[in-house]
């Protein structure tokens, strides 16, 4: 059996992607191989592939004990015998799980770097075959790295005691010039083939709003409220933030659970599993989540506050949309975020970090922000900053991300800029911000009266402004370091150091801006393979997703690991009817068919039988045809099930009076709903 052929048999894929075909190739050669493809590219495949074809077994060296589960959960359910070897299991259980590797068992064996210390593995690991050693998340093994683990710098050690050197694979989503070299350094890679196929995900939206306090609560709450059926991350800086997100989502209806490090293992698993198994289907939580979690159908990842570094920003965002699909990116960025990422660097442990290191990483580190605070700030093309960063060059902008779609116009604000200071002088520093801006517009408030406002010499004088405006100019004052807001639960609003406004040629600056498109992208988006579906298709769509979560609960296993969405659409649209129309589904291999295929089949008839001058698919090229299995609503009264199928339709590209002829409305009634959604303005 050759490598396309397993790929076909066992995973159910008719091709390779970019990259993968020469990096398994360079394994069989016997070559040492490191590949930087971004999360989604298939990097697994490229170690799983080879690892079948090679005479003894593969080590895959992985950091999280989730990331373990779940790749071995994948690989048993494509008929590959597999085995996970970490702290969650009792000696007995990894002797039996050694004992059956060493008699053929098991090709693929995935371990904690920790465990490469173990007298008994290493006497395993000198008794057994061992063909391969793939380091996966190689970054984590270089201190300039953003997730560096000093057990990572045991690998070399480990592989230096074996009989015989092993080919070794090493793979990561994140690497700049200085992590790749360290890279290919410490583990001592002998002249490998090197394959970085490009950090550019074209399926995900990038998009930065500059909005701070409450109004990043109500930002949310919109989102979440637009986008009820999704699947996604919201990311916090602090446990206090993921705490307070949570329940104020959950307070307005969300299922929703949370993540991070002081919450009890057994609600941290709990939570976590709600969240892949999609019975919450979105997760609020801190950095300390995400890592090899591979959930496939994640539409959006929301930070409500800047992550500390672009590798930690494009590896977290990088989790939406790993099934190819659009997914968006979203960035809520305040100044007081800043603030929060210096207070948490100056605590940053630095376990197993020489001395000399410490002030070479804080320098590093310090560097990082900056660049991460450059993205929130500049109003170019988001996605061709993120590639430049990660040293790949862009010429064009993406037309694909929130700056692309805004007209940006800057205006000068330093006379309104000394009035803001002369009100916080006014009121000597002891209010907020909604009160400074009251204040500053003449706003008609009690609150107001009873501080005695009308009285200052600031009251009104800005009364020509809108209170947008002014919300940005505070901002970027904040960031300018003119103004300092506390960081109490009630902040105020204090005067920073203002020499530099005393010069009369500093100038204070404002961007201001246009939406030129819709802000979600949807109108330059590429083709999702949902675009193929019919009204009836995605009813059949939804028919597969409930028979794959049926399974999942029968076999206590997530639902994408059973088929991703983007397999279930496949086969929405092909509509097999046996088992060669089944395998010909994109997805599904020979062992997913045996064990589950018939069950899929039966749906899709089952579904055809009940409405069978039904339209399911259509092509990009084809008239959208009108669905001759939806019911004509003449009535007011609408469905959940309607209301869902109606923002697919219009997500997918559709017009409205195509859905409207569809659905049996009025052309005004399908505006009205799609604004109630919030998907028309």
């Amino acid at each position: 059996m050759n490598a396309s052929k397993i790929l076909k048999t066992y995973f159910g894929y008719d091709s390779f992607r970019d990259g993968q075909e020469e990096i398994i190739q360079s394994i069989l050669d016997g070559k040492d191989a490191l590949a930087i493809m971004p999360t989604g590219a298939g990097k697994s495949l490229c170690y799983q592939v080879p690892a079948l074809l090679l005479s003894g077994i593969t080590l895959v060296i992985s950091p999280l004990i989730s990331l373990m589960q779940d790749q071995v959960k994948a690989l048993n359910e494509a008929g590959i015998h597999a085995a996970f070897i970490n702290s969650s299991l009792t000696e007995t259980q990894i002797a039996k799980a050694l004992g059956l590797a060493m008699n053929g068992t098991y090709k693929i064996i995935y371990v904690a770097p920790e465990r490469l210390e173990s007298a008994g593995f290493i006497q395993f690991a000198q008794s057994a075959e061992i063909s391969m050693v793939t380091v996966d998340e190689a970054h984590c093994i270089s201190q300039w790295g953003q997730d560096f683990r000093p057990s990572y710098l045991k690998i070399v050690d480990f592989i230096g005691q074996l009989p015989k050197r092993p080919v070794i694979s090493a793979f990561t989503a994140t690497a700049t010039r200085e992590v790749k070299a360290d890279i290919e350094c410490i583990l001592q890679l002998n002249h490998p083939s090197i394959v970085v196929t490009g950090f550019d995900r074209e399926n995900l939206y990038y998009r930065v709003e500059q909005i701070s306090g409450k109004n990043k609560d109500k930002f949310i709450l919109d989102y979440i409220d637009r986008h009820p059926n999704e699947s996604g991350v919201v990311y916090c800086a602090t446990r206090k933030n993921v705490d307070a997100v949570c329940e104020l989502l959950s307070r307005n209806g969300a299922a929703v659970t949370s993540y991070h490090a002081g919450l009890d293992n057994a609600v941290r698993k709990k939570n976590q599993e709600d969240f892949i198994y999609d019975r919450a289907p979105v997760i609020v939580a801190t950095n300390a989540f995400g890592m090899g979690i591979d959930k496939s159908n994640v539409r959006f990842v929301i930070h409500y506050n800047m992550p500390q570094s672009m590798e930690n920003y494009y590896q977290e965002a990088g989790r939406a949309g790993r099934d190819g699909e659009d997914a968006q990116c979203i960035l809520l960025f305040s100044p007081q975020d800043i603030r929060t990422n210096k207070f948490l660097l100056e605590r940053k442990a630095f376990e197993g970090v020489g001395a000399e290191d410490i002030e070479l990483i804080k320098q590093r580190d310090a560097q990082r922000l900056q660049s991460m605070e450059g993205y929130c700030r500049i109003t170019s093309c988001l996605r061709n900053y993120i590639l430049e960063y990660f040293g790949e060059k862009a010429d064009v902008p993406c037309d694909n991300c929130g700056n692309c779609h805004r007209e940006y116009t800057q205006e000068d604000m330093t006379a309104e800029a000394k009035w803001v200071i002369n009100c916080i002088a006014e009121t000597k520093g002891r209010y907020g911000q909604n009160i400074v801006m009251g204040i500053l517009l003449g706003a008609n408030r009690a609150r107001l009266k009873e501080i005695g406002a009308s009285s200052y010499k600031s009251y009104g004088v800005l009364s020509d402004k809108k209170e947008r405006e002014l919300r940005v100019l505070i901002n970027e004052m904040l960031m300018e370091g003119y103004v300092i807001q506390t960081a109490d639960e009630y902040s105020v609003l204090k005067i920073g150091d203002i020499t530099r406004l005393r010069d009369e040629d500093t100038r204070v600056v404002i961007r201001k801006f246009e939406e030129k498109e819709q802000a979600d992208g949807t109108r330059n988006r590429k083709a999702r393979s949902t675009d193929v579906l019919t009204s009836a298709g995605f009813d059949l769509f939804e028919k597969l997703r409930q028979l794959r979560l049926e399974i999942a609960k029968e076999e206590a296993m997530p639902p994408y690991i059973i088929f991703s969405d983007k397999t279930l659409v496949d086969m929405c649209a092909k509509a097999p009817v046996d088992k060669a129309g089944m395998l010909a589904v994109s997805g599904v291999g020979e062992n997913k068919f045996q064990k589950y295929g018939q069950r899929f089949i039966d749906a899709i008839a089952e579904f055809t039988a009940d409405n069978p001058d039904a339209v399911i698919s259509t092509t990009a090229d084809e008239d959208i045809p009108v669905t001759k299995n939806v019911k004509q609503n003449a009535g007011t009264s609408w469905t959940n099930e309607e209301d869902d199928v109606l923002r697919n339709e219009f997500q997918s590209g559709m017009k409205i009076a195509e859905i409207a002829k569809a659905h049996g409305r009025t052309n005004g009634a399908i505006r009205a709903r799609l604004k109630k959604h919030g998907l028309l303005e």
